[in-house]
Formats: structure tokens, sequence, C-alpha cells
């Protein structure tokens, strides 16, 4: 894939920019209502309004909206009309929203993806994951190029509590396990990769399971900074890990396997050229930039996901 210098576009761009769009960004939010995301618009008057307009879906957390952002811009600056419908839910949700039409794109996550479409997979090598996916997915659904941007699931704890338990790693968690709270999102209870993975793989059954809704957001965050869990479920690029001195335990066993960022597509709802435009985002993602994005998204910038995606495009030339 091709490689680049990283840059570091926040203080040039995202902070400077942050105040001047507030009135319009606040203008903007007040378009996007309530409810049900997949309910805002049907497709007849998504044609009727800009005629074959591609739906950008997201999951329900801010890394996703944002992605999300970023290929709605691209595919909107290169003259292909494009729109978000952000927040979705999880891949239980949002897999049958792509089968079903409601959206045609959506960010997606190479290793939790197979899993998601082939519980029994016990891939982990990036590439051999890339490979496998196209015959797995459910017919009508592909994926286009990776990027080299990564994001995993973590088991994160506190400083103290890494200390008082000493932990460095999943196997150092285990030993205590019986000890300690998960917080996570409800699905974590079920998918390979939640609870049956961690107890089949480390033998890790935890005291108790706390479903927290918002995928390793503020919520759980907090919940883990309190001490009403011990251990919590985070996305490895999310600020609050080094905002807050947390520990990410290493996973040895690879729980988690390799998750790059790929688009996940409806193929009757991309042209060629819509598909060129997408892999040239993916080629210029990196793990750097999610950690960015990320800051400004959900850091003291608090920029809305769509301004932060204008600026990570207009940095990369893909605006």
């Amino acid at each position: 894939m091709m490689q680049h210098k990283r840059r570091n576009f926040r203080p040039k761009g995202l902070a400077a920019l942050a105040g001047g769009f507030a009135l319009a960004l606040a203008m903007a939010g007040c378009s996007g209502g309530g409810g049900d995301p997949l309910a805002s618009e049907s497709p007849s008057e998504s044609a009727a309004a800009g005629g074959e307009t591609i739906v950008v879906g997201s999951a329900d957390f801010p890394e996703s909206s944002t992605l999300a952002e970023i290929y709605a811009g691209a595919l909107n600056g290169a003259g292909i009309p494009a729109e978000t419908k952000l927040g979705i839910g999880s891949r239980e949700v949002y897999l049958p929203a792509l089968q079903d039409g409601s959206i045609d794109l959506i960010p997606e996550y190479s290793g939790a993806l197979l899993v998601g479409v082939d519980p029994q997979t016990t891939l982990v090598d990036s590439g051999e994951i890339l490979d496998a996916l196209p015959d797995a997915l459910p017919e009508g659904l592909i994926i286009l190029e990776a990027s080299d941007a990564e994001n995993k699931d973590a088991m994160v704890v506190t400083k103290a509590t890494a200390e008082k338990y000493k932990l460095e790693s999943i196997e150092d968690m285990a030993k205590v396990c019986d000890q300690l709270i998960l917080g996570a999102p409800a699905e974590f209870a079920e998918r390979a990769q939640g609870l049956p993975g961690l107890k089949d793989k480390y033998g890790c059954e935890f005291k108790e399971f706390t479903a927290i809704g918002d995928s390793g957001g503020p919520l759980t965050v907090d919940a883990l900074l309190n001490d009403d869990v011990q251990v919590a479920d985070i996305y490895t690029t999310t600020p609050a890990i080094e905002e807050n001195g947390l520990v990410v335990l290493a996973d040895p066993l690879q729980n988690w396997p390799a998750q790059q960022v790929v688009p996940l597509a409806s193929s009757a709802a991309l042209s060629d050229e819509a598909i060129d435009v997408l892999n040239k985002v993916s080629a210029q993602l990196t793990t750097e930039d999610l950690i960015e994005l990320n800051q400004a998204v959900s850091g003291d910038q608090k920029l809305d996901p769509a301004e932060a995606a204008k600026m990570w495009l207009e940095e990369k030339g893909l605006a």
C-alpha cells in the first residue's frame, strides 16, 4: 500500500476552524432529527433529491461516524452524490441494513467483520483475513481495498488496577478474572471475540458482566475511572486511554485478530468510479490519522465528525 509521511493537521486545521464552523454545525444538527437513523429518508426520496445517491452508514461510535463522513466527503468531492446515516447501531443491525438497501456503504474492521459473518474462523493474520472475506460475506456485499489504519478492541484497566493485580496482559488478568467486573457493549456477551473468546483462549470468566451501550465511549471510561467496573472493552484508538493514563493489556493469544479499516458495500450500489475514490481514501488512511481524528472529535476540540472529515480530506488532497 501507498506509504506517506505523517503530517499533524490538528493545530493548523481542526483547531483553527472549530469555532468558525460552530454556528453552521449547530444549524446542520437541527436537520438530523432523532429516532431511527435508517428511517430518515426512503430510497425514492433519495433518488428524487439527487439521482443515484450513495448512502453511507456508520456504527454507533464516533470513529465510525467520522470514517463515514470521510467516505461521503470523498465521493461528493469527486462529483458522486453521497449522504450519511450515522449511529445505526452494531454489526447485527447494519449488515441487514446493507442487504436490504437502507444503506449502501459502511466503514468496517476486517477481523471483526470476518468473525461476524463466520464465527468459526480462526484466522488472525491481516492478509489471510482479507483473502477470506470475499467468500465469507453475504451475497451482494463486497469489501474494497483495506487501509493501513487499524483499531482493535482491547481489555483496558486503570493504572491502579494494573498495579494492584500486576497486570500487563490478558494472561495476567485471567488469573484474577473472578475478582473483576467487566464493562462492555451488550453484544460482547455473545460475540465470538467477547466473553466466549476470553473464556476459550484464556480461561477468563469474570465476576460480573456489565453491559454499557456506548461502545467504549465516555460512559464506559467513566465506569472504569469510578471503579464501577475494573476492566473495560475500549478501542485502541480512543483518546481517553492516553488522556487518563489507562493501561491496555497485551493480547498474546490474539483473541482479537487484525482489524484494518475497510469499506464494506453493496455490490450493486457502487460504480467503478466510486470504488476508485474509496480505494484512494484507504490508501492514505493510517492508524495515526484515526487517533488524531478521534482526538479532534472526542477530545477537547469536540468537532463534528463531518468537519473533522473535511479537514482530513483537505489535508490529503481528497476533498
